[in-house]
């Protein structure tokens, strides 16, 4: 199975949400907002509210500065990624670079409502965007289910 991927700003953004919502910072910033929020209607100091709104605002504002900074400065992201999916791994390709990255390296592959994710590392992933995988997603959901170990694949359809 093959297809070409142009990475957009949407789908790193959505990839960044969910990356830093899944982990502690994301986690954690929006706690501590949610509690300052609540500390607010509660004394009335309007520091807890400026704070608070800080806290859920700045992150997803700041993580789509960067996303659209990283999209629009890397020159990797201005031409399409060539994906292959083979028995042996995903080679992924883009005019004469080609990197084959073996099944059992993959760290995870998840879903979020726009993409499927697939982690090759604790920060990096190939992000597939389902309105570029078109009628490819069940494909390329089974496909990634059968060649990796089901604890690590959590994909919603």
């Amino acid at each position: 199975m093959e297809f070409d991927i142009r990475l957009t700003t949407k789908a790193m953004y959505d990839f960044m949400l969910y990356h830093t919502y899944t982990g502690f910072t994301g986690i954690f910033g929006t706690a501590l907002g949610v509690v300052l929020l609540l500390l607010f209607f509660q004394d009335r100091d309007f520091m807890y509210l400026f704070f608070g709104i800080i806290f859920i605002v700045y992150i997803p504002l700041s993580l789509y500065g960067r996303t659209k900074g990283q999209i629009s400065r890397n020159p990797a992201f201005k031409e399409p990624l060539h994906y292959s999916f083979l028995e042996e791994g995903i080679q992924v390709s883009q005019k004469e670079s080609k990197e084959i990255i073996k099944w059992e390296q993959l760290q995870k592959a998840v879903s979020t409502g726009t993409s499927i994710i697939v982690y090759t590392s604790k920060v990096n992933a190939f992000i597939f965007p389902r309105k570029e995988l078109d009628d490819k997603v069940m494909d390329v959901v089974e496909f990634i289910s059968a060649h990796m170990e089901p604890k690590k694949v959590k994909i919603r359809y």
